[in-house]
């Protein structure tokens, strides 16, 4: 992938993408979170927000709670914002306007991917359909991130979703927490909009690859159901194959034993030992000897027994002596980490997984790392989650080479906005400029 330093505008080359140039319109975490991941490897993201211009905004993923405050008082930011949004360019602009979508087309012929996540059909309505698009900009890859897919069952295409619908649809949450009469546990995290933002990422790469070859772009309908339905393991070979309905578990595994979660002295471990060989060493860590749970299936019929031991063995020691008998006699037994034990943890440190960054409202902050590690040209934070319409003139001067008295223009008819914090930009984060500009 090669650097166009006319195109690139004001990001800093590095990482695997250092050159790709990604357009976001999404918003609310699995699309705009697909975007995040791509810049996070050097890709150029520019996110586009519409009015209103300001609170409460367009993009409600900048007010979710809870919320850091600036160094004005009148100041603050979404915590989700500020680790999902980093390392991105801010343009406001209302597309529902000729001028807005002008600019916007213009914005796609200066793009090798565009992600959204309306509801179907919302860009046709703008007049930016994909053919439109296409006409624009014959080898942009377009990924649509959406609920239900952008084709199939008007009603289900058409509805609402979010992570928790998604969790629901797709299977997943009919697999999590104890079994009946107790209800699904949903995930304690928005953990289908995150891997959907992985898959969509993805997939804005391999349209993207492609298109290179080609020289046509493609669309890409990214459902969120879809995404988690297909990770649900052989779930669905159960069903037609066996006529197996999978249920809830609880902490264990319906075909995996040891498996499981148990009490020590301080707190929670995970035992796993679901090989002969893991199962071997385990018998001889807990001193467990009857040979006739040596048989995967018996042992699976029988856990009472063995669940037992393990438990009487961890209820009388430390997490961490459990993990330390664990690594002598190679067996994985891991604690349950909150985030207080991560931060204390020399292994995320040692892997850069805890970073501080500067961010231009909450200024100083420390969060998430970057995954995975490219040890030749790795990824990273180079800038903090931006304000609406930060990087306003850098996109439209600098990227999409709009004279002063056009942009000037575009802002004055509202067209082009921005919500500046009310105590001025953060001095910790300048907008980087390349020479000349």
């Amino acid at each position: 992938m090669t650097h166009d330093d006319s195109t690139s505008g004001p990001v800093p080359e590095f990482g695997p993408l250092a050159g790709l140039r990604v357009l976001d319109s999404a918003r609310f975490v699995a699309g705009p979170w697909a975007a995040t991941y791509l810049g996070e490897f050097g890709a150029r993201v520019v996110h586009v927000e519409g009015p209103p211009f300001g609170p409460p905004y367009a993009d409600a993923t900048r007010s979710l709670r809870p919320l850091l405050p600036g160094a004005n008082a009148e100041d603050a930011v979404s915590e989700s914002w500020v680790q999902y949004s980093r390392n991105k360019l801010s343009v406001g602009l209302d597309l529902r306007t000729p001028e807005g979508r002008d600019v916007f087309l213009d914005l796609i012929r200066a793009s090798d991917l565009w992600i959204e996540s309306s509801r179907p059909g919302t860009y046709d309505k703008l007049r930016l359909s994909d053919r439109e698009v296409w006409a624009a900009n014959p080898k942009v890859t377009i990924v649509h991130v959406s609920g239900h897919g952008q084709t199939g069952d008007p009603a289900r295409v058409n509805a609402p979703s979010y992570d928790l619908t998604a969790q629901a649809y797709s299977g997943y949450l009919s697999l999590q927490g104890r079994p009946d009469p107790e209800p699904p546990m949903r995930a304690g995290t928005a953990i289908n909009d995150t891997v959907t933002g992985l898959a969509a990422a993805t997939a804005g790469l391999m349209g993207y690859i492609h298109a290179q070859r080609t020289g046509r772009g493609q669309a890409v309908d990214v459902a969120q159901y879809e995404i988690f339905f297909v990770l649900l393991e052989n779930l669905a070979l159960d069903y037609f194959m066996r006529g197996v309905v999978r249920g809830r578990f609880g902490t264990g595994h319906a075909r995996l034993h040891p498996y499981d979660v148990h009490r020590a002295a301080d707190g929670w471990v995970v035992v796993a030992a679901p090989t002969p060989d893991s199962w071997r060493a385990l018998q001889r860590v807990i001193g467990f000897n009857d040979p006739a749970f040596d048989d995967r299936d018996y042992r699976l019929r029988h856990r009472e027994p063995v669940d037992r031991a393990i438990a009487e063995f961890c209820r009388t020691r430390t997490r961490a002596e459990l993990e330390q008998l664990g690594r002598e006699h190679d067996v994985a037994i891991s604690r349950v980490y909150d985030i207080a034990d991560i931060a204390r943890d020399d292994h995320y440190r040692e892997r850069g997984m805890l970073v501080e960054w500067d961010d231009p409202i909450a200024g100083r902050v420390k969060g998430a790392g970057v995954a995975p590690r490219f040890l030749g040209t790795p990824g990273g934070v180079w800038r903090g989650a931006p304000w609406l319409g930060q990087d306003n003139e850098a996109v439209l001067e600098g990227i999409l080479g709009y004279p002063r008295a056009k942009v000037d223009e575009l802002r004055a008819k509202g067209v082009v906005g921005a919500s500046p914090p009310k105590g001025g930009p953060s001095p910790v984060e300048p907008l980087f400029r390349k020479e000349g500009w």
